[in-house]
Formats: structure tokens, sequence, C-alpha cells
């Protein structure tokens, strides 16, 4: 089986976490092609015919929109990145074809010009809307569903972001945390769906190397390979 991963951005260690992804990936027996740059947006889509998997670990895109802080305005020219029309394309046909899609942490900040992005992941971060606090102290991370992901894993804890607020769709947080410092609800950090005849997963945790260094974690994004691409 073949997988596509896009990597790369600002203000991650993507190196690191696609590293950790890459380990994972071997072990489970794909065949693993990384993406890089902004190039990679569109290279890492449109690669995408004949592969089991698609996994996005990056921070891409266009950094116009409405909300975005000014500090990545500032930065479009160099680091913004909107897919082509074609690479949209081979998205839909991905999916329609029966492919998984895997999206890590940032994945919901990816692609803020293309809607069907968050149509397919199950959300997106909204500027302005979507918040995180500083990275630590430990989160306390509940089982909150029943799902092949995490039958069976018990309630553990984590030094990760816990990304708030996102425009989310129909989904159903399998994985559930509090906002460290705050009296707020649960958020969702965890779900699994089907969308345009694929399954998608999209992992709101995995920041940084830490992240999967944890074992119930490790365990899940595990289950996610195989989920996604059916065993």
């Amino acid at each position: 089986m073949r997988a596509v991963v896009l990597s790369g951005g600002l203000t991650h260690d993507f190196p690191a976490t696609t590293a950790c992804l890459e380990t994972l990936l071997d072990e489970a027996g794909f065949a693993v092609e990384i993406h890089t740059g902004t190039a990679g947006v569109d290279s890492a889509l449109e690669a995408l015919p004949g592969a089991a998997l698609f996994v996005v670990n990056a921070l891409r895109w266009s950094m116009t929109g409405p909300g975005t802080p000014d500090r990545y305005r500032d930065r479009a020219a160099e680091e913004g990145a909107s897919p082509s029309p074609a690479a949209r394309e081979a998205l839909a046909a991905h999916l329609a074809a029966g492919g998984g899609v895997l999206g890590m942490h940032t994945a919901a900040i990816c692609f803020d010009d293309w809607p069907e992005w968050g149509d397919a992941l199950g959300g997106h971060w909204e500027w302005g809307h979507s918040h995180h606090p500083p990275l630590g102290p430990e989160v306390a991370v509940t089982v909150a569903a029943e799902h092949p992901l995490v039958a069976g894993v018990d309630d553990f804890a984590i030094v990760d972001e816990v990304y708030g607020d996102l425009r989310t769709r129909q989904v159903t947080g399998l994985l559930h945390a509090a906002t460290p410092g705050t009296d707020g609800p649960p958020r969702p950090l965890l779900w699994a769906r089907e969308h345009g005849g694929g399954r998608v997963v999209y992992d709101a945790l995995g920041h940084h190397p830490p992240s999967y260094e944890v074992p119930a974690h490790r365990e899940i994004v595990r289950r996610a390979l195989r989920w996604t691409t059916r065993g």
C-alpha cells in the first residue's frame, strides 16, 4: 500500500512529527511518499491516484482569509498555499475510489479557501473563533464514545494542545479534553467518519514528538492507519 504524506509549514517541528508518523506507516507496511514545501500541496494531492492513504501533517493555507493574524498575512507571499483545481479534484477522486485520509493536528487549519477540505475532514479552524492555550501542562484525555479506534483504550494524560471551537460538521468526538485553565466544555480531539466514498480520521493531537510517545495515542494512530484503509 502507498501512503502520500503532506508535511511542513510554520510554527511546528513538522520534520520531527512526520518522522514519527513515517515510523508508524513503515511498521504498518506502507510505502511512504513525503511531500514538503508550498509546492508539496499540489504535488501531494496530485500523487493520490493509486494511493491507499493521504496523511496531512502540515500547516499550509492561503494566509489571506478573514481574521488571519497579521503575523501570518505578512508571510503569505512566501508561505501561503492554495491547492490548484486539479489538486482539489484529486482529493475527491481519491475518496470516491475508497481512499483514506488522516488529518493530524494542524490539518484543520490547512486550506482555508477550500471549503470542501473542511467538509471532508469534518471541521476546520476559523481565525478569530477557534483557539488553543499554550502548550502544557498535561491534559487529561477521556475516551468519549465507542469506536474501533478507541475500543479498550483507557483514559490517558498527554502534553499537547487542545484545539477549541473548531467549526465542526456532524461528528462524534471519540476523545475529549477540557481546555486547560478554563471552565468550558470538553473539546473533541478525535473523530472518524465516512465521506465521499472514503474513510477520514481527524486527530487534533500530535503537536510535537512527545505526543506520539504516549502509548495510548500511538496505538490510536496505528488504528487510524488501519481503519482509514479498511485494514
